[in-house]
Parts: C-alpha cells; structure tokens; sequence
C-alpha cells in the first residue's frame, strides 16, 4: 500500500459483507436531514399566524427566521468539530433535542427576541447540529471510499424529500388541529430521528488515529485541519462557489413568489413551482451522488453554475407563462442543492475524512452568508425599482464567476506538509 493509501483510507463497512448495515447508515442519515431539514423548511408556513398571534409585524418576526439561516450556518463547523473529536451520534442527539424544545415553546413567545431565541437559536441550531455537514460526514466515514459520492447524494436527497412532504404535513395538521398544536406535534416528529444518533454514533478521529498509528502518521488535529484548509487556494475557491450557491437557493427560496405575482401569474403558480423545485431537486440529487464517481467533481459543480446562470437568462427573455414558470423552476430544482454531493466529495478527497464535518461546516457557513445576501437584496432591489430583474443580472454574473472559478481547484489528495513541533 502506498504512503498516500495509508493516509486516506479509513476503517468502513464493507458493502460486500454488510450490505444491510450500508443501507441503514444511508437510511438513518437521509431519513434524520428529511426530518429536520422538513421541519426548519416548514416554519415559514407559521408566519402568518405567528403575527396574527403576536401582533410583531412581518418585519420583525422575519428578523426571527433571518437570524437562523446565520445560526444555522454558524452552528455547522463547530457541531462538526464536535462530532469529529467525541461522536456524531450525541451532536445529533442534542441537535433533535433543541430543534423540538425550539419548535415546541415558539406558539408561547410573544417578543421579537422571544421568537429569535426559539426559531433563531434553539430550533435552527439544533437543525445546524444534526445537518448536512455533520450527516454527510458520518456518511462518508461509515460507508466505502467507492460509495461516498452517492452516499451523499442520497442523504442530501433525504433532506429534499423532507421538505417536499413535511409542508404537506403541516398544512393538514393546521387545518385539523390549528397552528400552535400542528406547529409542535412537527417538533415532537423530529423525534423520530433519535434512531439515527445510535447508527451514526462514532467518530473520524479515533477512526483516523488507529489508521495514522498503523501508517506512522501523526493525527491532524481541527484546528491544524482548519488552518491548512484555508491556506489552501483549492478550499477557498469552493467556499467561494458555495457562497453563491447560497445566494442563488435562498434568492430563489424567499422571492420567487413574488417574482411570480409580479409576471401577473396567480399565487398557484408559486405553489407548483415549489414543489416542482423540491421534487426535482430530489433527482438531482441522486444524479450528481451517481455522477461524482465517474466525472470530476469540480467540472460537475462548474456544470451546475453554468446550467444555473443559462436558465436564468433563458428566463429573462422567455414569455413569461405558467409553463415557462414550471420549467424554469425543473431545471433551477434539479441544480438547487446538487451542489453539496460534489462540494463533500472534494473536501473528503482534499483532506480526507478525519476533519470533514468541520471543515465542510465551514463551507456551509459561507453558504449560508450568501443566502443572507440572496434573500436581503432580493427584497431591498425590488423595493428601490419595483422588479428582480437587477437581482437576476447578479445571479447569472455569479453563476458565471461560480462556473470559472471551480476550474483551477486541485482535485487530489493533498499530501500533509510537516509542521514545527509545539508545545
């Protein structure tokens, strides 16, 4: 074995001998972001009730949900740097746990910095513990080196079909029930996920230490991990990429009900698009966990920016109908968050698995600072001019400098450079 398989192989399942515990690995992954990611998607649906109850404003109960897109970003690399030094499965046990405490008292805040506390800091940290970065890692980690690609695929799938059928979900329950009980009994749903905290439970360290002390290698320690990542020119473009694709999904998330009543379509179109948009970004997902073991990955993700900014512009000169609406959100869908399969993909293959879920949480956290800026200047353009078109002319901008600046990434394993002794 060579020096560099010494240092990228880790223990894993073998799917030959334990095809059933691959499976379950897969299945309590996908299964826990279908539930929290349903779950935090979902909340928007309170909105309206939320002020009718508390008489806030939309403003201020929307500073609320502002906040933990932040929050959730932010709770990412260190949930991952948690996982990886002392297990996956307690990050993801205390993750369901706030996320149904958060979802459960949101009904009886009354204050601005009631409904931050509950939907910004307790419900939308704990989606950050038990979320992609941390999921995805443990994916990586537990199945085969062959099988990542679409191991990934598949949990970033799961949470896809979350939001596709939790919104469903809640909108029956409120009409059966009424706001606040539909509103907790999903909290209380999360539970289901408890399962995943022991199937997933672990981690890449200890993982990582026996390999490094059968090889000879010192261990990488998070914070040696998270220094040489961002000296490195290959990490930094990805974050980059990620930034703008957060810009695009939350632009698109937030606005494009109204990009839609502002072409004069009814409010339907806005609710077939969506769903459009989450069903397929299901096969996307699959897709690009299928098409990361057979193409390079950063020539997929420059693929999807460029698909991203074509369709844009093809919406812009486009009539503006319901069936142009409808393709243009099945093909923003199938490229939504195929993204992260690949984005993981890279991060493993460039530093390996050990540190993973913090260093792939620091590219969500860039993520989710772009989808600040999506869903922010959406609404500041079309208040200053009437109309997104400006807001379409960043996108297919960004979608071009994404598409450019994933072709110089280095997709290798990058060999550990030797460090000074400390104390």
């Amino acid at each position: 074995m060579s020096n560099k398989e010494k240092q990228t192989s880790i223990p894993s399942l073998d799917f030959k001998s334990n095809g059933p515990a691959l499976w379950l690995v897969l299945f309590a992954a996908a299964g826990a972001f279908a539930l929290t990611m349903g779950v935090r998607q979902s909340m928007g649906l309170y909105l309206s009730s939320l002020n009718t109850a508390t008489g806030l404003g939309i403003a201020n109960i929307s500073l609320a949900f502002a906040f933990g897109q932040l929050w959730w970003g932010l709770t990412q690399p260190f949930a991952g740097a948690v996982a990886d030094r002392i297990g996956t499965g307690r990050v993801i046990l205390v993750g369901i746990v706030l996320i149904v405490i958060g979802t459960v008292i949101t009904p009886f805040m009354t204050s601005t910095l009631g409904l931050i506390f509950a939907i910004g800091v307790l419900a939308a940290g704990g989606s950050g513990m038990a979320g992609p970065s941390v999921l995805m890692a443990a994916s990586a980690r537990l199945v085969p080196l062959r099988m990542r690609g679409m191991a990934t695929g598949i949990v970033n799938a799961g949470g896809s079909f979350g939001q596709f059928v939790v919104a469903p979900i809640a909108i029956g329950l409120t009409a059966s029930l009424g706001w606040v009980a539909s509103m907790q009994w999903l909290g209380v749903m999360v539970l289901l996920a408890l399962p995943a905290a022991w199937v997933l439970k672990g981690n890449a360290r200890a993982l990582a230490a026996a390999t490094a002390a059968a090889s000879g290698a010192a261990v990488v320690t998070s914070r040696e991990a998270l220094s040489r990542a961002l000296a490195t020119p290959s990490y930094n473009l990805l974050a980059i990429g990620f930034l703008v694709c957060g810009f695009h999904v939350a632009f698109l998330a937030t606005h494009l009900p109204g990009v839609i009543e502002s072409c004069g379509m009814p409010p339907a179109i806005a609710g077939w698009s969506l769903a459009v948009i989450g069903l397929f970004n299901i096969l996307g997902s699959l897709f690009m966990g299928w098409a990361v073991g057979r193409w390079r990955m950063k020539s997929l993700l420059s693929l999807l920016y460029a698909t991203r900014g074509l369709a844009v512009l093809a919406f812009l000169l486009a009539p503006k109908t319901p069936t142009v609406m409808l393709l243009f959100a099945a093909v923003m869908g199938a490229t939504f968050l195929s993204t992260l399969p690949p984005t993981a993909g890279l991060v493993a293959k460039m530093f390996g698995p050990a540190n993973m879920a913090m260093l792939f949480g620091v590219l969500m956290l860039a993520h989710q600072i772009g989808g600040f800026f999506g869903a922010y200047l959406g609404g500041q353009v079309f208040q200053a001019t009437g109309s997104y078109d400006w807001v379409w002319y960043i996108d297919i901008a960004l979608a071009a400098g994404a598409a450019l600046i994933h072709l110089p990434i280095r997709e290798a394993f990058l060999e550990r450079r030797p460090v000074a002794a400390t104390s």
